[in-house]
């Protein structure tokens, strides 16, 4: 490093994608969190592409970790990014992060959640969480964030919600331990303690999609208040406010719904406010608005 910032070709990234999405059951059950889509994308699609937009890609440059159903994981990434793959349980934020550690070797690592949906509609992804970046120090930790309903809430920084991506420094990746834990405890609360975090506000929409009624509201919130049909779709039905995924048939009417790929619809079925996935599952999510 030189003049006290990381030089933008030192920096790498990762992307979290161990997680077993377990409020997002049964759905999970059959697909990684991480390989969720929202608006047809795989969400960690969505953060390799915000990654790009940085430019950071390759190998060389970006890592994601897999554990739970982690051969879908693999398989969906190949070899456009560094694979760290857990053995048994996943080890959180702080622990899959430490597992990296030769990898990272000495460089400051942005790291993404790839369950966070972002969307700003006047930058693209990339550009439009590139202030996490700007004149970053190298020492200190920061946070993509966004001003909380109640600033004193728990589990907030500075006033803010975390929305997804962290900036931290290789000083304090360097001796966390390869044990389950979490980046906040591990890093980003000690950090605030001493002075040393600062949050850096998203401009756009971010949602958790941690619940059905947050995965719904990032798919209706890509769909732009209409409908996303992927080409490979058959809809001979109703279709408002929806996405229909690749593959997928729809011969009944659908409102306000997230119809998988390959996922069917029969005729006569009447679905709002749910997920279709394959022909037999259906996950209600309370009404939005």
């Amino acid at each position: 490093m030189t003049g006290g910032a990381p030089a933008q070709a030192e920096l790498c990234a990762v992307v979290l994608a161990a997680g077993e999405g377990t409020r997002l059951r049964p759905l999970t059950e059959r697909v990684p969190k991480a390989l969720c889509p929202v608006g047809n994308v795989p969400l960690l699609e969505r953060a390799l592409a915000r990654l790009t937009g940085l430019g950071l890609a390759g190998p060389n440059r970006v890592a994601v970790n897999a554990c739970y159903l982690g051969d879908q994981v693999v398989a969906h990434v190949g070899d456009r990014a560094h694979l760290s793959v857990e053995p048994g349980d996943p080890l959180g934020t702080a622990g899959g992060v430490a597992n990296l550690r030769d990898w990272i070797d000495g460089r400051p690592v942005l790291v993404g959640n790839a369950d966070a949906y972002l969307a700003d509609p006047a930058a693209p992804p990339g550009p439009d969480v590139a202030a996490l970046l700007d004149g970053w120090d190298g020492h200190t930790v920061r946070l993509l964030g966004q001003p909380a309903a109640d600033p004193a809430a728990p589990g907030t920084f500075a006033g803010h919600v975390f929305t997804g991506f962290s900036l931290l420094p290789w000083r304090l990746v360097r001796d966390l331990p390869v044990v389950f834990s979490d980046l906040v405890r591990a890093v980003w609360r000690p950090a605030e303690a001493a002075g040393a975090l600062t949050v850096v506000p998203y401009p756009g929409t971010f949602i958790d999609t941690g619940t059905p009624a947050d995965y719904l509201a990032a798919n209706l919130h890509a769909a732009a208040g209409g409908s996303l049909v992927e080409e490979s779709a058959t809809v001979t039905g109703r279709c408002v406010e929806s996405v229909v995924g690749a593959g997928a048939r729809v011969d009944g009417d659908v409102s306000r719904t997230v119809v998988w790929p390959g996922a069917t619809v029969r005729a006569g079925e009447r679905l709002r406010n749910v997920i279709r996935a394959g022909s037999d599952l259906t996950v209600p999510c309370p009404a939005q608005g």
